[in-house]
């Protein structure tokens, strides 16, 4: 009998564990369900829409966006959504540069799929985007977050006081960098 299920939608760059492809809208559902199951994994550093009306407005702004784009993160072994990366307020001309937003999903947290998706998307935007800078402004007390970007590579530029507005409050980030200049991690990477 022929496979007749459908396959998932092809990846615009893949490593051995993980695939980077474009939001849709048809990903609400399973979007929304792992965001609603990772609350106690992203709070209160991350608020990913949990509601098909939220998913919708926030894939649009990813999709018609030109200073944005999304990726979402997928396990190559079934398709499932493990987690995403965002590059937001890109700016062109001398600058070529754009701000990080990811997270991982709580079944796929903890197991590398975020490094190996972090080093994907610098390979992309350094490569066919033409970004010469990737930014990552994270709240101090996020280690995770902290421990994913320092594996890839990035920087530690500064501190920035009452930077972002999160969860209703204005809040300090600390900001990490990483250019076109700089050493890549492996797409394969292991955890440290």
């Amino acid at each position: 009998m022929a496979d007749v299920r459908t396959p998932h939608p092809p990846y615009l760059t893949a490593g051995p564990r993980v695939g980077l492809r474009p939001f849709r809208y048809e990903d609400a559902d399973e979007f929304t369900a792992r965001a609603r199951e990772s609350e106690d994994l992203h709070r209160p550093w991350l608020f990913p829409p949990g509601t098909a009306a939220a998913y919708t407005a926030y894939a649009r702004a990813l999709l018609e966006d030109p200073a944005r784009l999304g990726y979402l993160v997928c396990r190559r072994d079934d398709g499932g959504i493990a987690g995403f990366v965002n590059i937001n307020n890109i700016v062109r001309g001398s600058f070529q540069c754009g701000a990080l937003g990811y997270g991982a999903f709580a079944h796929a947290a903890g197991r590398g799929l975020m490094s190996e998706a972090l080093a994907l998307v610098l390979r992309h935007a350094f490569g066919p985007l033409g970004l010469h800078r990737l930014e990552a402004n994270i709240q101090p007390g996020n280690e995770h977050s902290i421990a994913l970007v320092r594996r890839a590579g990035f920087r530690h530029e500064g501190y920035s006081p009452a930077m972002l507005r999160v969860d209703g409050e204005w809040r300090d980030h600390e900001r990490w960098a990483i250019t076109a200049e700089m050493p890549l991690p492996p797409v394969d990477a292991p955890r440290r």
